[in-house]
C-alpha cells in the first residue's frame, strides 16, 4: 500500500507541468475565439448599419425610377397630343386658305370661314398649352437626374466609409489579440508562482493534491461529514492558503481580471437533510464556506469565486469508500473572471 501511494505522488507530480501548457494553451485558443467573436459582432453592426443605408438608398431609386418612368410617359403622351394638335393646326390653315378663295364667291362662305378661324385660335391656345407642360416635365426629369447623381455621390461615400471602418475593426482585433495573449502569458506566470509557493507551504500531504491546474483539498481535512462548518483544525491549513494568495494579489497588476475560483464538490450517495436537500446544497455550502473565511482573512471579495458540482464531476467513478473520499473534495483553481 505504501509503494503505491509513493508511485502515486510520483505520478501526480510530473503531470501538472504538461497539464499548465495545455491549460495555458486551451486558454489561449478560447481567447482567441472570443476575439474573433467580438471582432464578427463589430463587423456585423458596421455592416448592418451599411445595408440599411443601401436598402434606404435602393427604396429612394426605385421611387425616383418608378416616377421617372411615369413622367416620361406623360411626356410622350404630351409629345403625342401636341403632335396631333400641330397636324389639325396645318389641316385649319390649309382649310382657312382653301376657304378665303371661297370668299370671293359668296358672303355665306365668310361667316364659315370667321367659324373656322375662331376654332382655329382655340386649338392654337390648346397647342401653347401642352406645349409649355412638356417644357415643365423636361425641367422635373433634369432635376430628377440631379437628385439621382447625388444618391450615387452619397452611396459611393458610404461605401467608401465601410470599407475603412472595415480597417478600422481589423486593427482593432489584431491589437486586441496581442493585448489579450499578454494578459494570458501573465496570468500563466502568476498561476505558476502560485501553484509553486502552494507546493512550497503545504508539502507532500496525501490529503492535499495537485490535479491538473487545481489544488484539490480532501472534505475531510475541512469539514465533518454531512456538515458545511469549518473544523477548527482546517484553520491553519486555509490561512496557509490565504497568505499565499494576499501575497499574489500584491503582485498581480490591478488590469488582469483574475479570481480564485473555490469548488464544492461531493461523492454520489444522496444527502437529503433539513439543512441540505441535496448534494448541491451541499457543495455550495461547503464553498461558501471556504470563501466567506478567506475574506474573512482579507482576501478581496472580488477575487474570489464559489461554485457547486455536487455529485456530478467525481475524480473517480468506483463505489468503494476510497472513491467516495476522493471524490468528496474542495478545489481551488486560478483563473480569469
Amino acid at each position: 500500500m505504501a509503494g503505491r501511494l509513493v508511485r502515486r505522488d510520483r505520478a501526480l507530480n510530473v503531470w501538472p507541468g504538461y497539464v499548465d501548457a495545455l491549460t495555458t494553451l486551451l486558454l489561449s485558443v478560447v481567447f482567441l475565439l472570443t476575439i474573433f467573436v467580438t471582432g464578427q459582432f463589430f463587423l456585423s453592426q458596421e455592416l448592418s448599419g451599411r445595408d440599411t443605408v443601401l436598402e434606404r438608398l435602393n427604396r429612394q431609386i426605385s421611387e425616383l425610377t418608378d416616377l421617372l418612368a411615369l413622367e416620361r410617359s406623360g411626356k410622350r403622351a404630351l409629345e403625342e397630343s401636341a403632335a396631333s394638335l400641330r397636324a389639325n393646326l396645318s389641316g385649319s390653315e390649309a382649310e382657312r386658305k382653301r376657304l378665303q378663295g371661297l370668299l370671293a364667291s359668296g358672303q355665306g362662305a365668310e361667316g364659315k370661314a370667321a367659324e373656322l378661324g375662331r376654332q382655329l385660335d382655340a386649338e392654337k391656345g390648346t397647342s401653347a398649352r401642352a406645349l409649355s407642360q412638356v417644357d415643365l416635365l423636361t425641367q422635373q426629369i433634369s432635376a430628377m437626374r440631379q437628385q439621382l447623381a447625388a444618391l450615387e455621390d452619397a452611396l459611393a461615400a458610404s461605401e467608401t466609409r465601410d470599407r475603412e471602418s472595415q480597417a478600422r475593426i481589423a486593427d482593432l482585433g489584431s491589437r486586441l489579440n496581442v493585448a489579450l495573449a499578454q494578459r494570458v502569458q501573465e496570468l500563466a506566470r502568476y498561476r505558476s508562482d502560485f501553484f509553486g509557493r502552494l507546493r512550497q507551504i503545504l508539502g507532500n500531504r496525501p490529503d492535499i493534491r495537485i490535479v491538473g491546474d487545481r489544488f484539490v483539498l480532501q472534505s475531510e481535512v475541512l469539514f465533518s461529514a454531512g456538515q458545511a462548518v469549518l473544523k477548527p483544525e482546517a484553520g491553519p491549513e486555509i490561512d496557509r492558503i490565504a497568505s499565499a494568495i494576499l501575497e499574489l494579489n500584491r503582485q498581480i497588476p490591478a488590469d488582469i481580471p483574475w479570481v480564485l475560483r473555490v469548488d464544492g464538490h461531493t461523492d454520489a450517495r444522496p444527502i437529503n437533510s433539513p439543512q441540505f436537500p441535496s448534494n448541491w446544497a451541499l457543495s455550495a455550502a461547503r464553498a461558501i464556506a471556504v470563501v466567506q473565511y478567506l475574506v474573512g482573512k482579507g482576501i478581496p471579495p472580488q477575487r474570489l469565486l464559489a461554485g457547486a458540482f455536487g455529485e456530478f464531476q467525481p475524480l473517480e467513478s468506483g463505489t468503494s469508500e476510497e472513491a467516495y473520499a476522493r471524490n468528496r473534495r474542495i478545489e481551488m483553481k486560478l483563473t480569469e473572471r
